[in-house]
């Protein structure tokens, strides 16, 4: 007997000095029973605790789901449950528990009481609903996708659009197909260009952007990112996408390009009339010299806008996707050293040298003209922004079953972050801006673009100061 009575006080000493809030319950509720932690989480004494029962220490709004819990225990349909609940401090605000309950019975099986473990996660419950609220208000579509490619929660925002890729309705599955167009608005997306299915094949990625819905009046336009969610050890739980609608952004681009195209289109013409007089002029031979020398000032200028005219033309061509390239044989090599000379007459005013290095012939099926654009691109900008005694080097040569170019200078360098900008339209870096370097910003674009069109890749690496390389890698053939 007097083990059984050290064991017993030894019980009671546990639960006085657990640190977790323990209470003994009676089967009518009553608090028969509490220790410190319990008393110091819920604002009571002691005594005024085993005064109530639960009933009058929960919640109202949680009150019916532990007492059917409760009374399902007390019929012998449970031995245990737990559920998190909130509580009334004494003081009138509310504790949030995390309630873990085991009914005791006797040798005969009858129940004698219930001991209760109240685990406070209030700091915890309130953080959960700060991000809930800012889950469920935020202006971008949030979803999470499981590791086995089932949805398992998204917010009010993506849950609003969701009709209008898929009308009749989502499995919950990543990869579904339905009214997901490219940013053409024409060829609809296969599985695996689906932002849910890249995402759960470990894919991670910003603006991806594509159009939604089968009516183009009503479609819209979203842009996505994707992150890989994972565990304390680095294991892949899912993934985490966020869509940021861009409709308007969109057709404003849209309206903004056919405007340039138009407006492109219109100039040529006169242009092309103007640049034609002006030449028949200077070759008038009653003209005298310092005219003849007005006339030349003009000429360079009017072939300054036929340039740019031409890249607007390019650009236009290729939002409205209709850059079409013309597969030949072309010695790439004869290219280079091509493009090489015509760069050489600038380079030359400004101090620059140009170097090439490159096998005697390397033949790819290319649109040559195309390609001898993309050089003429990356020479004209490598001249531009290498001062006087610099270097420009363009080194050519084979790699597998592809073409490398690459063009580097030791001019002033890329800010690291202005890197990912620079192949957008019209974007004019700092440093051009503060040395009122010339430029349109449409120069990059179309080299990005023409290479695209090629099924190849354009990176850069640059370093302040120091210089830049653009490598273009380009498939020997097309794909």
């Amino acid at each position: 007997m007097q083990g059984a009575s050290e064991s017993a006080d030894s019980w009671l000493l546990t639960l006085q000095h657990s640190p977790i809030g323990m209470a003994m319950v009676g089967l009518d509720g009553r608090l028969l029973m509490v220790n410190h932690a319990m008393s110091e989480m819920l604002g009571y004494d002691v005594e005024q605790l085993t005064q109530r029962g639960f009933q009058e220490l929960t919640h109202p709004d949680d009150l019916d789901a532990d007492l059917a819990l409760f009374e399902q225990a007390l019929a012998g349909e449970l031995d245990s449950y737990r559920l998190r609940k909130r509580y009334l401090h004494a003081a009138g605000h509310v504790v949030w528990g995390d309630l873990s309950v085991a009914l005791v019975r006797g040798h005969d099986g009858a129940p004698l009481h219930f001991i209760s473990q109240i685990l406070d996660v209030t700091a915890v419950e309130r953080e959960r609903q700060s991000l809930e609220a800012v889950f469920e208000t935020v202006g971008v579509g949030l979803l999470l996708i499981g590791r086995d490619g089932r949805y398992e929660r998204m917010n009010r925002r993506h849950q609003e659009t969701m009709h209008l890729p898929f009308p009749d309705g989502h499995e919950g599955t990543a990869g579904q197909l339905g009214h997901v167009y490219h940013p053409d608005g024409h060829t609809l997306m296969a599985r695996e260009e689906m932002p849910s299915y890249r995402a759960t094949q470990g894919e991670e990625f910003d603006d991806y952007t594509y159009w939604v819905g089968d009516d183009p009046l009503t479609r819209r336009a979203f842009s996505t990112s994707a992150r890989q969610v994972r565990g304390p050890s680095g294991e892949r739980l899912g993934a985490a996408l966020a869509y940021q609608e861009i409709t308007e952004l969109m057709r404003a681009m849209k309206v903004k390009d056919e405007f340039v195209s138009s407006v492109s289109h219109e100039l040529r013409t006169p242009l092309t009339s103007v640049l034609g007089y002006l030449e028949l002029l200077r070759d008038n031979a009653g003209l005298a010299d310092d005219v003849r020398a007005q006339v030349q000032v003009v000429q360079r200028n009017a072939l300054r806008l036929q340039a740019l005219v031409s890249d607007l033309l390019q650009v236009g061509q290729v939002s409205e996707g209709s850059l079409r390239l013309q597969h030949a044989d072309a010695d790439l090599a004869a290219l280079v050293h091509d493009a090489a000379a015509a760069a050489r007459a600038g380079a030359g005013t400004r101090g620059v040298t140009i170097a090439v290095e490159a096998p005697d012939r390397l033949v790819a099926q290319v649109d040559e003209q195309r390609v001898r654009q993309v050089l003429d691109n990356l020479l004209s900008n490598a001249v531009k922004y290498t001062g006087g005694d610099g270097a420009v080097s363009v080194v050519l040569r084979e790699e597998a079953d592809a073409v490398l170019v690459e063009v580097s200078d030791t001019g002033i360098g890329i800010p690291p972050d202005e890197v990912d900008q620079v192949f957008g339209r019209f974007f004019r870096g700092a440093g051009a801006l503060d040395r009122h370097i010339p430029g349109t910003g449409l120069g990059l674009d179309i080299v990005s673009s023409i290479v695209a069109a090629h099924g190849g890749e354009v990176s850069l690496e640059s370093e302040l100061g120091r210089g830049s390389t653009f490598r273009v890698v380009l498939p020997r053939s097309p794909g």
